[in-house]
Parts: structure tokens; sequence; C-alpha cells
């Protein structure tokens, strides 16, 4: 499945990741405890609304759900109780791991001298627990988090941001993302976007990437 819009450079030095259905396949424990969160808010998001909080950051996420639901709520309160519901499904689910060819290719790129980027809007704190866990700080020059910055995804700033830090222009950068936000960002940036089509990032279109891909082999042909 493919679907052009920008042509991809033949000199790519810069690879920007996303993490959450890029680089791990946390989407089913994030909405796991993005749901009881809810229940716990007596709330009935409903799948169609759900979708559209995909790749954006939780503050923007809860900032977005107080407004829908007219809550009196603080949603800074929200984050810390949806990362502590998060938390405690990361630390015990020994099934979750790496998703499939991800970190063949991350050594790929990272032994030919590819400079390598996170961008995701996960906190920090989270983004530091799956790169401990799995060992890949070695690989990555810089981490992004989203929650960090002023905007969230699909605001461009968290892309900027990255280009600006590989010291690349963005013409030779490439970015992964499996959601919708995150293609609308990449695109905003003005940098090529792959989106990766998992199959555990619910709802997801990925039309308007410059191409979509079903695993990373393909990556090894393009870069």
């Amino acid at each position: 499945m493919t679907n052009f819009k920008k042509e991809i450079s033949k000199n790519i030095k810069c690879v920007i990741f996303d993490m959450d259905g890029v680089i791990i396949d946390s989407e089913k424990i994030h909405k796991r405890a993005y749901f009881e969160t809810f229940v716990s808010l007596g709330l009935n998001v409903s799948e169609e609304l759900y979708k559209t909080l995909t790749g954006s950051s939780t503050i923007n996420a809860f900032q977005k759900l107080i407004f829908h639901f007219k809550l009196d709520k603080n949603p800074e309160d929200l984050v810390l109780d949806k990362r502590k519901r998060y938390i405690n499904f990361f630390e015990n689910n020994p099934d979750l791991h790496l998703v499939e060819g991800v970190e063949e290719i991350i050594t790929y790129l990272h032994n030919k001298g590819i400079i390598l980027i996170l961008a995701s809007s996960s906190a920090m704190v989270n983004i530091n627990r799956v790169f401990e866990r799995f060992n890949l700080q070695r690989y990555f020059s810089a981490k992004i988090s989203g929650a960090d910055l002023i905007a969230s995804k699909p605001h461009p700033e968290i892309f900027e941001k990255a280009i600006l830090l590989s010291n690349i222009p963005k013409e030779n950068c490439v970015v992964i993302e499996d959601s919708d936000n995150g293609i609308k960002a990449a695109n905003d940036a003005g940098v090529f976007v792959f989106g990766y089509a998992n199959k555990l990032s619910e709802g997801q279109t990925l039309k308007n990437a410059d191409k979509i891909i079903t695993n990373f082999n393909i990556l090894k042909k393009l870069i």
C-alpha cells in the first residue's frame, strides 16, 4: 500500500521516529489507561472521539475532553491519574515488546551513520522508561517529548525542533509516524513522512503520509 505526496531525498541523513506504535507496541496499554481514567470520571468516550486523541500529548487530550464534556477538572491532575495507570501496566506486562523489525532498522540506520531522533507525544518519563527497558539510548542523538512543548501534534513544533537539533536540512530528513495527527505535524513541518501501518493503531488512515509502509525492511531500499 503506497501513497506518494513528496519525493524522498536520495541523501537521507536523519530519521525522526515517533515512539508509541512505531518503536514500541504500547497502544493497547495507553488505551487501557485512558479508558480506566474515563470510567473513573464517569465519561462515555466513544471510539470515534478517542481516535482523534491518538498522537496528541496526554495534556492536550485531556484539555480537549474537558472542553468537550464541560468538566470542572484540572487537566494536570487527569494526566497524573492516567500516567499512574499506564506505569502500572507498563511495569507489570512482561509481554510488552518492540514493534516487529524496528530494532533491526534502528541498528541498520545507526550503523550507516544516520542521525536518529525520537519525537514522541509521550512524557519524557515514559520515553525514558522505554529506552531503559529496551536499551535504545545508545542509538539516538536526541529525544523530544511533546509534553514539554507549547503545542502538541498535530502542530508541527515537535518536528521543527527535531530538525533543528539534527542540524540537517529538512529535505534530508524523514519522519516515521503511525498516527494521522503525527503525519499532519510532519506535513506542516515540510518533512517527508512514512506512515507505518501498525495494526494496533486503531482508526488511523495514514492517508496524508508521503509513503505508507507495512514493515521496516523497505526502508533499507530507500535510505
